[in-house]
C-alpha cells in the first residue's frame, strides 16, 4: 500500500467522484495536503481566488459571510466526509463565503485544477456536483421552512435530531458537536433567544441537557414534539445519508 491510498480510498466514498476517470483519484491523492487545524483557524475568505477545495477527515467547519459591519451569517457547518470550497469552479474562481475550523479538525487540502481538467474531460463529474448542489439547496428550502412554521424550541429539536442514529431504540445520549453560541447561529437565534427556547425544549419534551450532553428516554419523546409543525415525517430521508454525501 502507497502513501496515498488512505486519501485516494477517501475521496473514493465521495458522491461527487463516482464514475470519474481511472487516473483522477490518484492525481487528487498524489496532490492532496493533510492539514491539522485548530478551532477559529481561517482557511479561506469570502472573494479570495480559489486554488484549492477541501475535504473534511474529522472534525467541523463553518462556512459563512461577513456583514459590513463585522456580523457573521452562517450558512451551514459541516462535519465529516464533506467537500468545501469546490463551488468556486462555479463562482469565476472565486469562493463565494469564507471557511474556519469550528472544531479542531483534519482536512485535506486538494488542488482545484485537477478537479477542474476532470469535469472538461468527465461530464458525469459535473453531473454529479450538480445533484450534490441540488440536494443542499433541497436541505436550504427545508430550513426556510422550518423558519416559518417551527417555533425555536422546535428548530432546536429538529438540530438535535439530526445528531442522533435514527436506528437507536430506548435510552441515548447525544453530545453537542459544537459551542451553543455557534448553534444559535447556525439556526439564525440571538444567544439569548436561544437559551430561553432550550429551556423551553426541556420543559416540553423532558430531555436533558447538561453542557453539551443531551439525554433522552428515546427519539420520539423528541421527534413528536418536533415533527408535528413539518411536512416530512420522521426520519427525514436526508437524515439517512448525510454521510459523504459531498
Amino acid at each position: 500500500m502507497t502513501d496515498f491510498d488512505p486519501i485516494k480510498n477517501s475521496l473514493a466514498e465521495i458522491s461527487s467522484f463516482k464514475k470519474s476517470s481511472p487516473n483522477f483519484l490518484e492525481t487528487l491523492a498524489k496532490q492532496a495536503r493533510t492539514l491539522s487545524v485548530q478551532k477559529g483557524q481561517t482557511l479561506f475568505l469570502t472573494e479570495e481566488e480559489a486554488d484549492k477545495f477541501y475535504l473534511i477527515i474529522d472534525g467541523w467547519i463553518k462556512i459563512y459571510r461577513e456583514t459590513l459591519d463585522g456580523t457573521q451569517a452562517v450558512i451551514d457547518i459541516v462535519n465529516s466526509g464533506h467537500l468545501f470550497g469546490d463551488i468556486a469552479l462555479y463562482n469565476e474562481g472565486i469562493y463565494p463565503y469564507s471557511a474556519e475550523a469550528a472544531e479542531p479538525s483534519i482536512i485535506l487540502a486538494l488542488p482545484l485544477a485537477v478537479l477542474k481538467e476532470e469535469i472538461d474531460n468527465t461530464p458525469q463529474i459535473a453531473i454529479n456536483m450538480l445533484a450534490r448542489m441540488a440536494i443542499n439547496n433541497q436541505e436550504k428550502d427545508k430550513e426556510i421552512e422550518h423558519r416559518a412554521l417551527q417555533n425555536a424550541p422546535q428548530r432546536i429539536g429538529c438540530f438535535i435530531l439530526r445528531l442522533t442514529n435514527i436506528d437507536t431504540s430506548g435510552p441515548l445520549t447525544i453530545h453537542l458537536p459544537y459551542d451553543k453560541t455557534l448553534i444559535a447561529a447556525r439556526l439564525g437565534m440571538q444567544p439569548e433567544t436561544f437559551s430561553r427556547a432550550l429551556k423551553k425544549l426541556k420543559e416540553a419534551t423532558g430531555i436533558k441537557i447538561h453542557g453539551a450532553t443531551v439525554e433522552m428516554e428515546n427519539i420520539k419523546q423528541l421527534s413528536d414534539f418536533v415533527c408535528s409543525a413539518c411536512t416530512s415525517e420522521f426520519p427525514c430521508k436526508d437524515l439517512q445519508s448525510k454521510k459523504c454525501t459531498a
